[in-house]
């Protein structure tokens, strides 16, 4: 545990270096905590926050400068959020993709850094399924949706099915469950299989286990914005591999979608420091990020993606006022 004074340098160690970019001398530090305390008495402190991990000393420079172990202590014990006068904004209850494309570029404008947004995920409702035996114990499922859309998926089953088991299981299931979501169908099965004749209760189970979002045929959609602006953060134009991995992450999209996937699960505004764990793969980056809804339901998350050295807590209210916009805007769209 850290004793009083030992925290409120620390507090003053990473303001300072996330207001300044530059390594943070003992000399600086007292100034900046406000504490008469001796240069030789502060450098004691740094080197026991340093052998804690919590802040490292580059070897071009005699300062101090946070690390993601670091920067998690200061996020969550010592952060404490100003009510900034942030530009007075708004989005339009519009169609939902020019929602979204808006969101990520007020983040990306509010912030100066990337703007980030999931689409929300559409239920996977059909309003009709048919079953096609394409060889043995192998089905094609064709899906049609209430506004037409076709999907066809194959599934695999442990038992063979004749094409006359696959017409009534299909029969069953459009006079069953036409209209609802493949979650809902779901979690009926789970309560009416007893009722059902085994190997047609296997059937839609084998159907509908199929992960809702592989069945809608539509995938989690990411809208970036504002990528360019990472140019012109000293952490990254100084060293072009930063930025190449940076790049590189928003291409490949899958590491932030499995972050966005984790914020939607959780309530408020959550912060993820690169260097941690795994969920932010490299140490520059950070990501502060909030689930949005739609009707009351958490359907997407959106956030900011900047570096380690950003100012949290201006970030935690810029995300915040979005994601509360995006859940207006998408609520009342007519």
């Amino acid at each position: 545990m850290l004793d009083d004074r030992s925290k409120l340098l620390l507090k003053a160690l990473v303001e300072r270096y996330i207001a300044e970019g530059q390594p943070v001398g003992s000399r600086t530090l007292s100034r900046a905590s406000g504490l008469e305390l001796s240069p030789a008495t502060i450098r004691n402190v740094m080197a026991d926050l340093e052998d804690l991990g919590l802040i490292a000393s580059p070897h071009t420079s005699a300062g101090r400068v946070p690390t993601a172990k670091g920067y998690r202590l200061f996020v969550d014990t010592m952060l404490t959020v100003q009510q900034e006068q942030l530009p007075t904004v708004q989005l339009m209850p519009e169609q939902p993709q020019k929602v979204i494309a808006n969101a990520a570029h007020l983040l990306s404008s509010l912030s100066q850094f990337v703007g980030v947004v999931m689409a929300p995920r559409r239920a996977s409702v059909f309003r009709h399924i048919e079953f096609l035996r394409l060889s043995e114990k192998r089905f094609l499922v064709i899906i049609v949706s209430p506004d037409g859309d076709v999907q066809n998926r194959v599934i695999f089953t442990e038992a063979d099915y004749s094409q006359s088991q696959l017409v009534e299981a299909a029969n069953f299931l459009n006079a069953n469950y036409a209209g609802l979501t493949m979650e809902q169908v779901r979690e009926r099965l789970k309560l009416e299989v007893d009722k059902l004749r085994g190997e047609i209760a296997a059937l839609m189970q084998a159907a509908v286990s199929v992960d809702s979002e592989a069945m809608s045929g539509s995938q989690d959609e990411v809208v970036f914005s504002g990528e360019r602006n990472l140019l012109s953060v000293s952490d990254f134009s100084s060293d072009m591999s930063h930025l190449r991995r940076a790049f590189d992450l928003f291409e490949q999209k899958t590491q932030i979608l499995r972050l966005l996937d984790i914020s939607s699960r959780a309530e408020g505004v959550r912060i993820f420091i690169g260097g941690e764990s795994q969920v932010v793969p490299f140490e520059e980056l950070s990501v502060v990020s909030a689930p949005y809804e739609v009707d009351g339901q958490v359907v997407g998350t959106l956030g900011v993606i900047g570096p380690t050295r950003m100012p949290y807590d201006r970030m935690i209210q810029i995300v915040d006022i979005t994601s509360k916009l995006v859940s207006n805007a998408l609520s009342h769209r007519k």
